[in-house]
């Protein structure tokens, strides 16, 4: 059986990282919190629960869970978000997976708590994530976004069936503070690459397409209330992205 590193990212988690150690039932064989010096307890929460804490300004998400994953004690490596809870059967398949170890890496589906409705259509469910790894044969990569556990070539993924659940979003308001940051780090990740561009049709029919293809294609309509409101966010982020990439892009006034 391999020993196990889990590894978590924190700042300001104190509302979450509770409730994701006290699910890891000793699936672990080191509990590794790399925090971004919080000002609330989580730290204190984690130490608690006997996880090893170190501090690490951050400098972005595949940064800091490139480091958080080069500080695990072990090669094998869980790693999670502090809103995500393993559950029962998760942790099960993760046992099994330990005893005998084939594959690089293991993907797992990722069920989403939004406003307390889990979440099971609109393109949110399974959202598989590779969190499983051997550290020796891959790496976090992306720019400012969507960061992702990306494997060396010819390297086999497993795929495990249970669930990890995800608690998101408590409120819309919640919910739309996370845009408003969130696309503004993929504007500047668009500059990055180059893409400064933006049409009037791409700000009027992108933001379509998503809330069609969410709500009507990818059956968000089944969510209810939270599908409804997940579908159009999603056409808000779309436009307020093309828009900030768009206002940063016009000439300043004269």
């Amino acid at each position: 059986m391999v020993s196990l590193s889990v590894v978590i990212i924190t700042f300001n988690e104190e509302a979450n990282i509770g409730r994701c150690l006290v699910a890891l039932g000793g699936v672990g064989d080191e509990v590794l919190v790399v925090d971004s010096f919080s000002t609330d307890r989580t730290v204190e929460i984690c130490q608690q629960h006997g996880a090893r804490v170190v501090q690490n300004a951050f400098a972005g998400y595949v940064e800091q869970k490139n480091f958080a994953t080069a500080e695990a004690q072990f090669d094998h490596v869980l790693q999670l978000d502090a809103d995500e809870v393993l559950t029962d059967a998760l942790r099960a398949e993760i046992n099994q997976v330990k005893a005998s170890w084939q594959h690089a890496g293991y993907t797992m589906p990722r069920l989403t708590s939004y406003c307390g409705h889990w979440v099971r259509h609109g393109g949110w469910y399974p959202d598989r994530k590779l969190r499983l790894y051997d550290r020796r044969r891959g790496r976090w990569v992306g720019l400012l976004v969507h960061e992702r556990y990306e494997l060396d070539a010819g390297a086999s993924a497993g795929a495990l069936r249970a669930d990890l659940l995800h608690y998101s979003y408590y409120s819309v308001e919640q919910h739309v503070n996370q845009l408003n940051k969130y696309t503004s780090l993929a504007v500047a990740e668009l500059r990055l690459r180059g893409k400064t561009r933006v049409s009037w049709a791409q700000l009027v029919l992108k933001p379509l397409w998503k809330f069609s293809h969410g709500y009507f294609i990818r059956l968000g309509f089944l969510d209810g209330f939270a599908g409804l409101c997940i579908a159009s966010l999603s056409a808000w982020s779309v436009f307020l992205r093309l828009a900030k990439l768009k206002t940063n892009s016009l000439p300043p006034a004269a």
